[in-house]
């Protein structure tokens, strides 16, 4: 049987419960932003073909110091290594990009790489190519042309990450904009279409948003009074931490950054953050809108086929935004009175339904020239995968502490019991202080059977790791 490795942070069908998804790796199990878990869970749906074993490589191609024993591993194992990225080209994802260079120059299997960007920024907008260091542009370069010596050409995300390699000596021999994975995971049958003719203040619609956004500050608190069922859908492990635990999050002491457990939409129960792509379709299709700057957090609802307006505040979320043509406006130009209701009046798909076949058979042609088979090409369907994908319990969305739901308040008691039986009175007991302290007894020693050890706690380790650090910022 052929067996492809593919990038991603977790195999789809593979159940974490959301504690343990944020205790994973030092920002969670989906690397800092859930919405990575929506163009890898896609790319693995495209190319499960039949008679196909797709394996995640739960990150470990970026993770591990020493890439030798690895790519050993790899060459042994597997066909193929299928590499979904995002904002790649970026200083801050210098580290994982090098040691994903070091694995891939080890490979003697083809090596394909889809969806790869370059990173915006503040004031990218104006300037969508990055300042970045040499050292940085040097691994980019190194990283090109490994990743070539192992396929045809590099699939990017849109016209500023081709324009971007090409000032770097990659051209259209070697790069080709075939868009985001994310969005061909129905093929050429997505459509979005609206289901009410405006919204309301009945309306029920969520927003997303990127904290270091300013403007979304006063967006949130805003909608939060004025559309008492909107829903706030985060994306961060930050945020997640903080639905859990109750940690502040709050960056710099901004109170109308929903970011802290005293916020309006968290004391009303009004924040869903899912852990699994599958739940958060769900819940998005019950949705009549979504709009935020989150570029896979409204991508996730046109998968949904809820409307979806982005909020552009940088090149990359501009450039996605742009090539699969969907409804955007520019943060800059945005009326200091921005209103749901206004945006969603303004989103029209026609472009969006009307282009989207065309994409996906670039995104199509793209992997087959590249030996990729996937589940539109003739005779290779795979219904089994959606089956399992509905048969599989995975954990419902995470809300706060607020709620007043059966099923979440049974999840918050188990939580809680977790976090006592990890080291509750053990923490309580260190941090008492008596008001009279009294000396301690010493007692004489005496000969006595040796005591059987306690027995060591069921926690998980990765539960009981997060406990400690709750315990330690309390």
């Amino acid at each position: 049987m052929k067996r492809i490795l593919v990038r991603s942070p977790k195999d789809p069908f593979h159940v974490i419960s959301p504690e343990h998804a944020l205790a994973l790796y030092p920002k969670g199990v989906f690397g800092r932003n859930v919405g990575n878990m929506i163009f890898t869970e896609s790319m693995h749906r495209l190319i499960t073909v039949p008679g196909v074993d797709v394996v995640s490589d739960s990150f470990l191609s970026e993770r591990l110091p020493d890439s030798r024993a690895h790519a050993a591993r790899i060459n042994e194992e597997f066909d193929q290594f299928v590499i979904p990225l995002a904002n790649a080209f970026r200083a801050s994802f210098h580290r994982n990009l090098t040691q994903m260079t070091q694995l891939i120059e080890r490979l003697d299997i083809p090596v394909v790489v889809a969806g790869v960007g370059v990173a915006g920024g503040v004031g990218s907008l104006d300037n969508p190519f990055p300042d970045n260091p040499p050292e940085v542009t040097a691994t980019i370069k190194r990283f090109l042309t490994t990743v070539l010596d192992h396929s045809s050409t590099i699939g990017v995300r849109g016209e500023t990450t081709r324009d971007y390699l090409a000032s770097l000596g990659f051209g259209d021999e070697h790069v080709e904009v075939v868009g985001c994975p994310s969005l061909f995971r129905r093929g050429n049958e997505l459509r979005v279409e609206k289901k009410s003719d405006r919204l309301s203040e009945d309306s029920h619609f969520t927003m997303n948003l990127s904290p270091y956004v300013p403007i979304m500050d006063e967006v949130s608190i805003r909608h939060a009074e004025r559309y008492p069922h909107m829903v706030y859908v985060p994306q961060g492990h930050d945020s997640l931490e903080m639905l859990l635990w109750g940690v502040d999050r709050n960056p710099k002491k901004r109170p109308d950054l929903p970011a802290h457990p005293t916020h309006p939409l968290y004391t009303a129960n009004r924040m869903r953050f899912f852990v699994d792509p599958v739940t958060w379709n769900d819940y998005l299709a019950q949705q009549e809108f979504s709009f935020g700057t989150r570029i896979h957090g409204n991508i996730a609802a046109i998968n949904a086929r809820t409307p979806a307006h982005v909020l552009a505040h940088d090149a990359r979320t501009l450039e996605l935004a742009r090539y699969h043509e969907i409804p955007h406006t520019l943060v800059p130009d945005l009326p200091p009175e921005v209103d749901a209701a206004d945006l969603f009046e303004q989103t029209d798909y026609s472009a969006f339904n009307a282009g989207h076949p065309e994409r996906f058979a670039k995104f199509s042609r793209f992997l087959e020239k590249n030996g990729v088979e996937h589940v539109y090409e003739e005779g290779k369907s795979n219904p089994a995968y959606d089956e399992r994908m509905a048969s599989t319990p995975f954990p419902p969305a995470v809300e706060t502490m607020y709620s007043d739901s059966a099923e979440a308040r049974i999840a918050l008691v188990a939580r809680v019991g977790e976090l006592y039986k990890s080291s509750g009175q053990r923490s309580l007991e260190r941090r008492h202080t008596p008001v009279f302290p009294f000396a301690p007894v010493v007692e004489e020693p005496q000969q006595t059977k040796q005591a059987t050890p306690p027995a060591r706690s069921r926690v998980s380790a990765p539960v009981r790791k997060v406990a400690k650090k709750v315990l330690r910022r309390s």
